[in-house]
């Protein structure tokens, strides 16, 4: 029993915060407390079914598909979108769950366009990452190969990983940041592959956003960085 109270105690610790603030704008609001993240996550199903008509796949992945190969202008114009196509080798299903957890969690503690910003730059950063990686070669540190600049890199999953970390940073979850980044860490030595490896690049591009004036919602009139759903549920601003 006393070892379950030690567990109790610890869960709320470390839970307690996040839970508090995304549960009262939920309870408040319902689903009206996360209209950007139900859009992000019909897009995604509508784009999954789309792709996979003989009529669709072309579209898809000539607005949304990204390559290391393409031209950087190219890929720049397509990274926004290429965030909500799924990958065609996973389940898309959990794609969808984890848009919808992690992403209205974050919608509600951090604010609708600090959730986007951190969203693309985690997104982005895989991107350019995967070029600098090619450009190394598999002999250079953080190296690719070049094959891999034939691969499509398309998906949330690089933006739900970010969005997690600030997420357990502004909440101070820090054994679940942690755990994230353990488990970000411990796919690339299980599966060294180019998603693990731009897993990775979004865990740092969050870092960096964590500890950034602007993602924390501080401006240098001292004023936060109004965007409707932070301001209004009263989420604490990211802590470093």
């Amino acid at each position: 029993m006393k070892v379950l109270g030690v567990l109790r105690r610890a869960a709320r610790h470390e839970w307690g915060p996040l839970r508090s603030a995304v549960s009262a704008p939920l309870a408040a609001k319902g689903p009206r407390a996360v209209p950007m993240t139900l859009a992000a996550v019909c897009l995604t199903g509508l784009l999954q079914v789309v792709q996979n008509r003989p009529w669709g796949y072309g579209p898809v992945q000539a607005l949304g598909a990204v390559r290391a190969q393409d031209p950087l202008g190219m890929a720049l114009l397509r990274t926004p979108l290429s965030l909500f196509v799924p990958a065609l080798d996973l389940p898309v299903w959990g794609a969808l769950a984890q848009m919808l957890v992690v992403f209205g969690a974050a919608e509600i503690c951090l604010g609708r366009w600090r959730t986007l910003l951190i969203a693309y730059a985690a997104t982005l950063a895989g991107t350019l990452y995967a070029r600098v990686g090619i450009a190394a070669g598999p002999d250079g540190f953080f190296g690719l190969p070049a094959s891999d600049a034939w691969i499509v890199d398309t998906g949330p999953s690089a933006a739900v990983v970010a969005l997690a970390v600030c997420v357990c940073c502004a909440h101070r979850a820090q054994v679940t940041g942690a755990l994230v980044i353990a488990a970000m860490a411990a796919e690339t030595v299980v599966k060294d592959n180019l998603a693990g490896r731009e897993h990775l690049a979004a865990i740092v591009a969050a870092v960096a956003l964590c500890a950034s004036p602007v993602v924390r919602g501080r401006r240098r009139g001292g004023q936060g960085l109004g965007d409707g759903v932070g301001t209004r549920s009263g989420a604490p601003p990211i802590r470093s």
